[in-house]
């Protein structure tokens, strides 16, 4: 039975489907700060973290990057990825430089803390030509080149007000094009803003560098902003679907939480984490990918 082609198939979806595994994005308890809010997550049967440049900056006014890494290890938590804070690495500008510096620092700084992968969200405002995507995917292959020399992948994610990389089919063409760095899709931004459902059949087998979870509100779009995103399974987002075109793309990677409503920023890290983790792993059971 198990050497029919349907059989085998199906053992290898349910292989790929299964390996997916919750993370913590920092920002999600950004005002506990590094140590509370992994301490508290940890307490929460989190084993899957996501660190931002802010939370690392914060905890090394006061100790050092061997206690950050310490920390992590002595709370059994695996660094699945790094929010760099490099804004201005993709897009052409006279800003670049400074953001290109500041992004080798960022390398530097993650991979001492046991990371593989940093990412930098497209978040620019001013208007591009099409000539601006050349230089684009150019600025792109640079950053990955970068990030390699320190054991890193380098991964972009789109934002849905971006006024250069906004759309799933946009982050898809240029990471392609650049041929070095990992595209990161973000659930949120995926459903709220300009891409469609149909985009996911766009992605190649196993093209996914990372993913950020998360659900949209029932509201109007118009009204959707940078923080109205909410807990998996909290909102009207077809996420048992995005999951499912993942899995059959070969994404086996973490799904990071990442919110940004004061009730979750400013919440105890425990309870924040408790409630998340339930939710979630009830979306992705739906999902058939855990």
């Amino acid at each position: 039975m198990l050497a029919s082609p349907l059989a085998l198939m199906a053992v290898r979806e349910a292989f790929a489907a299964g390996k997916m595994t919750l993370s913590m994005h920092q920002q999600t308890s950004a005002g506990a700060g590094y140590q509370k809010s992994l301490e508290g997550w940890a307490r929460a049967g989190i084993k899957n973290v996501e660190l931002t440049a802010a939370s690392v900056d914060a905890f090394l006014k006061t100790d050092s990057l061997p206690a950050a890494r310490r920390l992590l290890t002595d709370l059994g938590l695996t660094p699945v990825s790094s929010a760099s804070g490099a804004f201005g690495i993709w897009e052409p500008g006279p800003m670049r430089a400074a953001a290109v510096e500041n992004f080798k620092r960022r390398c530097e700084m993650f991979a001492s803390l046991g990371l593989t992968r940093i990412y930098t969200p497209s978040a620019a405002t001013q208007k591009f030509t099409q000539d601006d995507y050349k230089a684009g995917a150019d600025n792109m292959r640079e950053a990955g080149v970068i990030a390699k020399q320190f054991g890193l992948t380098a991964m972009i994610e789109a934002t849905r007000a971006s006024t250069f990389v906004a759309a799933l089919p946009t982050m898809l063409n240029m990471t392609r094009a650049a041929g070095n760095v990992a595209p990161l899709l973000d659930c949120y931004h995926f459903w709220s803003g300009p891409s469609k459902l149909e985009d996911l059949d766009l992605i190649h087998p196993g093209e996914i560098g990372h993913v950020h979870f998360q659900d949209t509100p029932d509201l109007p779009r118009e009204l959707l902003e940078q923080t109205t995103r909410v807990i998996p399974g909290d909102g009207v987002a077809p996420l048992q679907t995005i999951l499912r075109k993942l899995a059959n793309k070969g994404y086996a990677g973490p799904l990071s939480v990442e919110l940004f409503l004061p009730k979750f920023t400013q919440g105890d890290p425990f309870e924040v984490a408790r409630e998340i983790r339930q939710k979630s792993e009830a979306v992705m059971r739906q999902a058939r990918v855990i």
